[in-house]
C-alpha cells in the first residue's frame, strides 16, 4: 500500500505535465498572436544558425527536421531499454496468439488460465507504454517552439516558392489540408527519424550482445 501512494504523485504530476503540454500546443496551433511571439523568441537562436536569411527554405526545413527528430529520438533512446521492451513485445505477442488458439479450440481450461495471467500481462505491457508517455511532455516542449518559429520563419519569407519535380511553382505557405511546410518538413524528418531510431536500436542491441559475449569469457 505504501509503494502505491509513494507512486501517485508521480504519477499525477506526469499527468498533469503532460495536459498542460497538451493544452499548449493547442494555444499555439490555433492562437496566431501567441504563435508569432514564440517563434519570433526561438527565432532569435535558430534563425543565424540555419535561417541562412530566408534564402534556402528547404535546406531550413531540413536542418530543423534533423535536428527536432534527432532531440526527441535521442531523448528516448536514453530511457528506454530496448532489449526489456522487444522482449515484453515478444512475450505479449506469443501470450495474445496461445489466447486466440484457446478460444479458437474451445479449451476452456486453458483459456480461464490465461484470462487469469491476462491483468499482469497487460500490467507489463502498460509500463513500456508509460514510460514513452513519461517523455512525451518533455519532447513536445521541445518541438512546439521550434514548430512556432518554423510556421513564422515560413510565413515571413520573401519568395516561399520552390522548384519540386512536379511543379516549379510549388508555395510552402500554400494549404493542402495541411501547410505545404509541413508536409514537406514530415516528407523529410519521418524517414530520417526512422533510418536514426533502427540506427539506435542496432547499436544498442549489439552493445548489449557484446556485453553478454564478454561475461561468458
Amino acid at each position: 500500500m505504501a509503494d502505491t501512494k509513494a507512486a501517485d504523485p508521480k504519477a499525477t504530476t506526469s499527468r498533469m505535465l503532460l495536459i498542460f503540454v497538451f493544452i499548449m500546443a493547442i494555444f499555439v496551433m490555433f492562437d496566431n498572436n501567441l504563435r508569432t511571439a514564440l517563434g519570433k523568441i526561438v527565432g532569435y537562436g535558430l534563425e543565424p544558425l540555419w535561417g541562412f536569411d530566408g534564402s534556402f527554405p528547404v535546406v531550413s526545413l531540413f536542418i530543423t527536421g534533423a535536428f527536432m527528430t534527432t532531440l526527441s529520438i535521442v531523448v528516448r533512446h536514453f530511457f528506454t531499454d530496448y532489449v526489456k521492451q522487444t522482449k515484453s513485445q515478444k512475450i505479449m505477442s506469443a501470450f495474445n496468439k496461445e489466447l486466440r488458439d484457446a478460444r479458437k479450440d474451445n479449451n476452456t481450461y486453458k483459456l480461464k488460465k490465461m484470462l487469469e495471467l491476462q491483468p499482469k500481462m497487460m500490467e507489463e505491457s502498460m509500463k513500456q507504454t508509460t514510460t514513452q508517455m513519461k517523455l512525451m511532455p518533455v519532447t513536445m516542449l521541445i518541438i512546439i517552439p521550434i514548430f512556432a518559429w518554423l510556421a513564422v520563419f515560413v510565413g515571413n519569407l520573401e519568395s516561399a516558392v520552390i522548384t519540386v519535380p512536379w511543379s516549379n511553382f510549388a508555395d510552402l505557405n500554400e494549404s493542402y489540408v495541411l501547410p505545404a511546410w509541413v508536409l514537406l518538413y514530415s516528407l523529410i524528418s519521418v524517414p530520417f527519424g526512422q533510418l536514426l531510431s533502427r540506427g539506435l536500436r542496432y547499436y544498442s542491441f549489439k552493445k548489449r550482445l557484446n556485453e553478454l559475449k564478454a561475461a561468458g569469457q
